[in-house]
């Protein structure tokens, strides 16, 4: 999660490396490596890797050129058109606007996808060793090009989508952790295999592979419930709210680990079922009377097969049966609704998704009389930790802090009074940065400068490189007229990570008001290098050539 104030500045498991199953290996033209990935696994347990292979998890990821779908169309609210085509092997992202007052033309080449196509796909990019999401997603259901969820509405193109490792764990195997400065820049590859590897769930194979197969791979169905779980919910999981525990991240998480020792997932108390989620649905199960009369012996893998899906054809009989596990006493199945084997068409509602575009949910909540209306993203009421984890102050409060950053002016209350009294009872410590800079954002959006500007200085000494806690106490010092240690501030934030445009253009704002007219036209020329749609810094470059805008110093 990234925050910042809104003046001047504007603000989802490491995996081994061993490729256990048909996946891609990939390099950094996007093209597939030479290797022979059934190699490991293959030779003893062939049949189930022939099914896995076809399955969306082993298919996440890739290389670009992998059977991508050409298109283009016109995003009307930023006057846009896109198109997606190959060419000698790679693909490319083109983009242009044809107007006289925001002329628009360029093109990026599009290196890996994630996302099976099942759903839909997105693709990556790279740009001076930053990795990026394309603005524009593939929607397999429909058929069609569109913009990424969220930016449905924007009027400038958003170039600066940035890929960190939270996200890639969950498509991608072998990712590795970003480098410090940027949570989208990496030293190599950002992963070295496409797909969900064996490993993502069986856990690392060193052991059992040097034993020839004496020593066992981990034995998922001999884990405590929790533990067991959470290989499906690593993924499959993410509530209104998630934050980290202090210190950790989700890319660590490795099969066998307790999810909730290193993460918290947090949803509105009453909320519908998942929310109108698209891909968690926990939430939703442990409201289902199935699961709460089922307990611990009900979880994803009862009705999934992982390593496999059923045919078309044979999809209503495979979950029926699922279902007929327990609801098949008394010869209940001969009378109940014969005429229509689909369990699922009365009991799980398919409505359209909150959080993807052209997708629907599969609602596990399992109701008597499920219907297909929208189900509404609760907005009011506390946050409860999904599955009663225990949480603490800090963890509540940063989740509260998540749906401030998002306007809600009760949460912002609600965050700063949980976080200021674990800061008081020693819950947070000092090396807790996130913490320190979540308290000096609810500060700031308070008026309370020097509290914020406290807070922030020790999120920066417990972390340096926490670009939001710079970005937001360059701004104070710039309200106090303390210009070079703003400038300072912004000039560091920009140099590791061009994605915080604001500090760019804050920044430039401040060379060109001290008379550095050469620095100043870097900076914005920098800018528009990584968002070439960005109208603040297009305009203030033009004003900058014509001399409408003179950098000259202050008096």
């Amino acid at each position: 999660m990234r925050t910042s104030a809104m003046v001047l500045l504007c603000v989802l498991c490491a995996l081994a490396a061993l490729t256990c199953l048909k996946t891609t290996a990939v390099n950094g033209a996007g093209l597939p490596a030479e290797s022979d990935p059934n190699a490991v696994c293959a030779p003893c347990h062939q049949a189930i890797v022939d099914r896995y292979t076809t399955t969306p998890m082993a298919n996440a990821s890739g290389p670009a050129n992998a059977g991508f779908v050409p298109g283009d169309f016109r995003h009307s609210a930023s006057g846009v058109s896109y198109r997606v085509s190959g060419e000698a092997g790679r693909v490319w992202l083109s983009f242009e606007r044809q107007s006289h007052s925001r002329p628009l033309d360029g093109r990026r080449q599009l290196l890996y996808f994630i996302g099976s196509g099942k759903r839909g796909r997105t693709y990556l990019f790279e740009e001076q060793g930053y990795w990026f999401e394309s603005p524009i997603n593939w929607y397999a259901k429909q058929r069609v090009w569109d913009m990424a969820p969220a930016f449905q509405s924007v009027r400038e193109m958003p170039l600066t989508l940035p890929v960190d490792p939270g996200c890639l764990h969950c498509h991608a195997s072998a990712v590795a952790s970003s480098l410090p400065e940027a949570r989208n820049r990496y030293a190599r590859e950002p992963f070295a295999a496409g797909g969900i590897t064996c490993e993502a769930c069986h856990g690392n194979a060193d052991a059992h592979l040097a034993s020839a197969g004496r020593i066992h791979m981990l034995q998922i169905d001999r884990l405590e419930p929790v533990r067991r779980d959470s290989i499906c919910l690593n993924c499959h999981l993410e509530g209104q709210a998630a934050i980290n525990r202090e210190g950790k991240r989700p890319e660590d998480y490795r099969p066998g680990d307790d999810l909730f020792d290193s993460s918290l997932f947090f949803v509105r108390r009453g909320e519908n079922g998942s929310g109108g989620r698209a891909t968690s649905q926990w939430e939703a199960l442990l409201k289902s009377a199935c699961k709460r009369k089922s307990g611990d012996r009900l979880t994803c893998t009862t009705c999934h097969d992982p390593h496999g899906d059923p045919a078309p054809d044979q999809r209503i009989a495979f979950y029926r049966q699922k279902c007929l596990q327990c609801h098949d006493q008394n010869g209940f199945a001969q009378r109940h609704h014969v005429e229509n084997p689909d369990c699922t068409a009365c009991h799980m509602g398919r409505p359209a998704s909150n959080d993807i575009a052209h997708e629907q949910v599969t609602d596990h909540w399992i109701k008597r009389h499920a219907g297909n209306e929208r189900l509404p993203l609760a907005t009011t009421g506390d946050l409860v930790s999904v599955g009663g984890v225990h949480a603490g102050d800090r963890d509540r409060g940063l989740a509260y802090a998540q749906l401030a950053a998002s306007g809600d002016k009760p949460a912002a209350l609600r965050a700063l009074e949980l976080l200021h009294k674990a800061e008081k009872e020693s819950e947070i410590a000092r090396s807790d940065h996130e913490a320190h800079t979540q308290l000096g954002f609810l500060e700031q959006l308070n008026g309370n400068k020097d509290q914020a500007a406290a807070e922030y200085r020790e999120a920066l000494a417990a972390d340096p490189d926490d670009s939001v806690a710079a970005g937001n106490l360059a701004f104070i010092e710039a309200q106090d007229h303390h210009l070079a240690e703003a400038a300072g501030l912004w000039r560091e934030v920009f140099a590791h990570d061009p994605t915080e445009i604001d500090a760019g253009f804050n920044l430039a704002i401040l060379e060109c008001g001290a008379g550095e007219r050469a620095s100043t036209v870097q900076i914005l020329d920098r800018i528009l290098q990584f968002s070439p749609d960005n109208d603040r810094a297009r305009t203030m470059a033009a004003e900058i050539q014509n001399g409408t805008r003179a950098c000259a110093r202050s008096r």
